[in-house]
């Protein structure tokens, strides 16, 4: 499964957060269970996020790393 979240402001972060969250909690327990991901392929869930640059801030750009 393919899931892309698309946010724009400070807000839209926060509310993605928890949602971000579960789908890493759910594809660690995926490869846990499973040693080869290509074994069950339609398990994990891939994540895109998406920042707009609505309003953008140096500060908070700053602090988001990629996983």
């Amino acid at each position: 499964m393919k899931v892309l979240t698309v946010v724009g402001a400070r807000p839209n972060f926060m509310k993605a957060a928890p949602i971000i969250a579960a789908i890493n909690e759910h594809n660690e327990r995926i490869s846990a269970k499973f040693d080869d991901q290509r074994e069950r392929p339609g398990e994990t869930i891939r994540h895109l996020l998406v920042h707009t640059g609505q309003h953008y801030d140096d500060l908070m750009s700053g602090s988001l790393r990629c996983c």
